[in-house]
């Protein structure tokens, strides 16, 4: 790495030039060459690396047609549009080591619109002043950091300075000590879990590291399974054991956990071999328990925390699981196993649980073969879905699959 690391700015100069400039300084002083990326609409101040009008340009417009869009969405999004190859090359070409943006709704829009398309690992930080708020849409699924603006971006004040002096040099450091990840020779292995099923997936990761693969764990409590999905759907991945269904049981029965209706999908439809097992299929995971009671009458229930209670299924809501896999297995390109755990779904069922009940995964079972294409192979295992004996299973199918 160059001993001046590269950051990218991104800051709109036609209303925030006192901003930028302060900022660009910082980082300057920090050790590190600043590459400006302008989004500004409103007029051109010049001095950016990358200007308003090379932005509109990569979006297929010119500046002019931009802002003769008098829509603030309409010309957001067309500089989004030219805005995301832009950092997409800079990044790739330039050796950019991390990216640093600062801006109000807007400005945060399209700085999280930007960042989400960069590499996993490049540093990325929004001050911004939508960071003590509703923060998905700007994150969305990667390692993206947003630091709380406290004022508006309207000036340098003895607080913005800090806090924009502060992001800065964090963004620095991080720049200093930025290596792009190299491809590993290893298989990867993607695996999803919940802490209720925790113990099984540990021997199961524990045991395929063993034997030299790259196992990477999410937790499905809603963005875990859906990034797990969009690395499957980007990276060399050797197989997926997506063995935690919570956000499809979530979005199946409106439950807080929702993985959203692609969920499970990416893996199937690249042909990458996929082992499903039903982790967790045994309770939704509702609000507190006077919602959850309003919400799912007459089910049993299990208090969390004050905040979550986990919801018993019972086998009319199994069945629709069974049959919303049985859909997703239709839509495979690539090798599916499936495995059920005869002794119960996740330590909620288990003999020391709170939502126990053997009379279940057997009638589950019968019905899952029932409704998957013809010739897929599921094996039922006298186990619970912890047991070592499960986890063995797996690791032996996952083996078979891959060729380790």
């Amino acid at each position: 790495m160059a001993d001046k690391p590269k950051v990218m700015l991104i800051i709109t100069q036609d209303t925030k030039g006192e901003e930028a400039r302060f900022i660009r300084a910082e980082l300057e002083s920090a050790g590190c060459e600043v590459v400006h990326l302008d989004p500004s609409v409103r007029r051109t101040v010049g001095g950016a690396e990358i200007s308003p009008e090379q932005i509109a340009e990569a979006g297929g417009s010119t500046i002019e047609e931009v802002r003769a869009l008098g829509h603030e969405g309409k010309c957001q999004a067309a500089m989004v549009a030219g805005a995301i190859p832009l950092a997409i090359k800079a990044v790739a070409e330039d050796g950019i080591a991390g990216v640093l943006a600062v801006g109000g709704s807007m400005g945060t829009g399209l700085a999280g619109a930007v960042m989400q398309q960069l590499p996993y690992g490049l540093p990325k930080l929004i001050v911004s002043t939508m960071a003590s708020g509703f923060t998905a849409p700007y994150v969305g699924l990667k390692d993206i950091a947003m630091m709380n603006a406290v004022t508006d971006i309207a000036g340098i004040n003895s607080i913005s300075r800090e806090v924009y002096r502060n992001a800065a040099h964090a963004v620095a450091g991080m720049a200093k000590g930025y290596e792009p990840t190299t491809k590993s020779d290893k298989p990867l292995i993607l695996i999803g879990t919940l802490g209720t099923t925790e113990a099984g997936t540990r021997q199961i990761r524990e045991q395929l590291e063993a034997l030299g693969c790259e196992v990477m764990v999410f937790h499905t409590s809603g963005a875990g399974g859906p990034t797990m999905d969009s690395i499957a759907a980007e990276r060399d991945v050797a197989a997926v054991l997506d063995l935690s269904w919570t956000e499809m049981v979530d979005q199946l029965f409106n439950g807080l956990a929702a993985g959203g209706p692609d969920r499970g999908k990416a893996a199937l439809r690249r042909g990458i071999p996929v082992i499903f097992a039903p982790g967790n299929i045994d309770f939704i995971i509702g609000g507190p328990i006077d919602q959850a009671r309003e919400t799912y009458p007459g089910k049993r229930y299990h208090v969390h925390n004050p905040a979550l209670t986990a919801v018993r299924t019972d086998i009319g809501d199994l069945k629709t699981i069974a049959e919303h896999i049985a859909g997703l297995v239709a839509e495979a390109k690539g090798p599916v196993k499936l495995f059920v755990p005869l002794q119960g779904f996740s330590s909620h069922d288990s003999p020391t649980g709170h939502l126990h009940d053997p009379s279940l995964p057997p009638p589950f079972a019968e019905h899952l073969r029932k409704v998957v294409p013809e010739g897929t192979d599921v094996q039922v295992l006298p186990h619970h879905f912890n047991d070592p004996e499960f986890a063995g299973a797996i690791v032996a199918a996952t083996r078979g699959l891959i060729g380790i």
